[in-house]
């Protein structure tokens, strides 16, 4: 490993950065983290750093880089705002597992805690959104500390990570030698592991089960686990449900996948979670928009729960068998355990329920010709995808129009807000994802609220000549408040209504492409002009302003009191 004599703090910084095999920065300049700048100008040749029009899509860029490459996503900012913009990102990071290293300026060490000039304690700010944030004062603590963040950010459970670095540690100089092998002696750097007796009770529950579901969460995206799964599904012949963030990983054309769990999921597997022996549970940690009510959850069966962070086991949901190890391993140990059932009735019963969906649902959505559903915009985009993009959705009805609807053929395809649930998030999360996958297409999927939270983007999109392709689904209402409103709110749409500007002028100037549909006859070549466009692209579609996503799992019910249609007054 070179080393390095006297060279400058930000100098280390960014040899830390390269030595990690960060290829793009999401950032914006501001003066304490200026010198750092300053030597980034020389570095350009190895580091691309994308600039944003605020900081908060510096963070959501760098989820979509993250979540779509599997790499560890990478955001810079300046102290006081500069930093504190950071914070919904960080905390939207956390919430799903997102590998990021946040980098904030903060004022010169001897002047901290003087409410000096943008002064913002990061430290104490983020302490609960983050995996780990830890504050430099000296260049000597450079090499080690960026160790530290990138193992932290992607180890076990992935997550944030927060380095605030003071203004006088970026321009002092220290000798610098960066080897992680070294430098993280002491850390503990292996994953758990499943034992020998885990393994054999698991796959006998699983070989003993008539009516066994899998429900595959994000940790089997983040653990590349996609192909132990299948083959564990494929040589039981076991049904498989996913989670929300876990959608792409099977292919959507998968036998064995019966489709999504949850709130606004399937009916086939929210009823399967109800009606099976055995659950095994790997890589979801039994979100309450998974489960609805707990006490009403998976009642009949035995719960094997597969999660690399012993935090979650047993948080939510009372498992019967617990194994705190990584999904890829375990699974493929499983596997080689698990024998074929006949189980032609398990899957008779989620056709049952996926026909009685598309009948009660589907269709109605599909073909109207009246008016534009959310629906038919996001199939009609999957089929002329072919479902090979990226889809990036913000957060709302547009976002369960494009889980429902979006067909996927590679995983890592799918970069949603789960947890936290970002309105604003589909822009610059797309702009991550397509700056991290430039061979692909990238569809951000968004609504007409969520979009204006941060439209700014649209300027780094001109500048960094980023080919996205932008779906706004315009109903002039936050989609996904209206519908509570009207279900539960008794159409009271308090301060729901949305008087938008013309997207098109806007996007106009940015230098955008775009073009409005209103009529569902258009559609289709509307989205085959969006696609063979050059660079990006804003399709506006005007949906129909008071539809809502069906089915539902009201708040406060369980799996069982799943709703097709807006429930009569009683």
């Amino acid at each position: 490993m070179k080393k390095y004599e006297n060279i400058k703090g930000t100098e280390a910084l960014l040899i830390s950065l390269i030595e990690n095999g960060v290829d793009t920065i999401f950032g914006y300049p501001g003066g304490t983290i200026m010198p750092f700048y300053d030597d980034l100008y020389d570095h350009a040749d190895k580091i691309n750093h994308i600039l944003v029009r605020h900081e908060q899509g510096a963070v959501h860029a760098a989820e979509g880089y993250a979540r779509s490459t599997g790499k560890v996503g990478v955001c810079v900012a300046t102290s006081g705002p500069g930093a504190t913009n950071f914070v919904t990102g960080i905390a939207d990071a956390m919430m799903d597992s997102t590998p990021i290293v946040c980098i904030t300026a903060q004022i010169n060490a001897d002047k901290l805690g003087t409410n000096f000039f943008q002064e913002a304690d990061m430290v104490g700010i983020t302490r609960p959104i983050t995996k780990w944030n830890y504050q430099i004062t000296s260049a000597s603590e450079i090499a080690e500390t960026m160790a530290r963040a990138f193992w932290i950010a992607k180890s076990g459970k992935p997550g944030p990570v927060v380095i605030s670095i003071t203004k006088n540690a970026q321009t002092e100089r220290t000798d610098f030698c960066y080897n992680p092998e070294e430098l993280l002696k002491g850390v503990a750097t292996e994953k758990p592991k499943a034992t020998e007796e885990e393994i054999r009770k698991a796959a006998e529950l699983l070989n003993g089960a008539k009516r066994p579901l899998i429900v595959a969460g994000h940790g089997v995206v983040i653990a590349n686990a996609e192909k132990e799964l299948e083959e564990l599904a494929e040589k039981g012949n076991i049904p498989v449900a996913t989670t929300l963030l876990g959608i792409s990983a099977l292919p959507s054309d998968s036998e064995k996948l019966v489709g999504t769990v949850g709130m606004h999921g399937n009916i086939a597997p929210n009823a399967m979670t109800q009606e099976a022996d055995v659950l095994l549970a790997v890589g979801m940690r039994f979100s309450d928009r998974v489960t609805g009510e707990t006490h009403g959850y998976a009642r009949k069966a035995k719960i094997i729960h597969i999660e690399i962070e012993r935090a979650e086991i047993d948080k939510n949901i009372k498992s019967d068998l617990a194994i705190n190890a990584d999904a890829k391993e375990t699974l493929g140990q499983i596997a080689k355990l698990i024998e074929y059932r006949d189980r032609q009735e398990w899957f008779d019963f989620a056709k049952k329920e996926n026909d009685y969906e598309y009948q009660k649902i589907i269709a109605p959505e599909l073909n109207s010709s009246d008016y534009i559903s959310m629906g038919q915009v996001v199939a009609k985009v999957s089929q002329k995808t072919d479902a090979g993009a990226i889809v990036v959705t913000d957060v709302g009805q547009n976002q369960m129009f494009s889980a429902r609807y979006s067909k996927f053929k590679h995983s890592r395809s799918w970069v949603t807000s789960g947890g936290l649930g970002t309105m604003g998030f589909g822009l610059p999360a797309a702009i991550g994802a397509k700056i991290g996958n430039p061979e692909r297409e990238v569809i951000a999927i968004v609504g007409d609220g969520g979009f204006q939270m941060n439209i700014q983007e649209l300027g780094t999109v001109m500048q960094s000549k980023i080919g996205v392709k932008i779906v706004l689904m315009n109903n002039h209402f936050l989609g996904m408040v209206r519908q509570w409103q009207e279900l539960f709110y008794d159409k009271r749409y308090a301060f729901t209504r949305l008087d938008n500007p013309d997207f098109q002028k806007v996007a106009s100037a940015y230098g955008i492409a775009s073009e409005r549909v209103l009529n569902p006859a258009d559609l289709d070549g509307a989205v085959e002009r969006m696609l063979k466009s050059p660079g990006a692209y804003l399709l506006e579609v005007a949906v129909k302003e008071e539809e809502n996503v069906f089915p539902m799992i009201p708040a406060g019910a369980t799996l069982s009191d799943i709703i097709y249609e807006k429930p009569e007054k009683k």
